[in-house]
């Protein structure tokens, strides 16, 4: 298993997704987070097709950190069932992950 993750959340206002990302990265649970967008989502939700402009935060973390990332994505998140899914980073530029080891908190 991995050591490093990338998470990955939507939202549907811009100020909901600097709200994770700066609640994320002074906790430290997240070394780095770009928000992209807006960008269209279309998905089924209760019992529809729903359509609608969202933001995408792309978390920088450490596996060890997802169960209190998710948490805390929980707390601010404003959706009913938040997307919040974790990528394994399988490898990467030995500087980068070094950088990324040490701008998250320890467990």
């Amino acid at each position: 298993m991995t050591e490093y993750i990338q998470v990955l959340t939507t939202t549907e206002k811009r100020q909901d997704a600097e709200k994770i990302a700066k609640t994320l990265v002074e906790k430290r649970l997240a070394a780095c987070i770009q928000i992209m967008g807006p960008m269209l989502s279309t998905y089924w939700w209760k019992n529809h097709v729903e359509t609608a402009e969202e933001w995408l935060c792309i978390i920088k973390s450490k596996l060890k950190l997802y169960e209190e990332l998710e948490k805390s994505i929980r707390q601010i998140h404003p959706y009913e069932v938040p997307e919040i899914l974790a990528i394994p980073v399988i490898v990467g530029s030995k500087d980068y992950l070094g950088w990324l080891g040490g701008a998250v908190k320890e467990m």
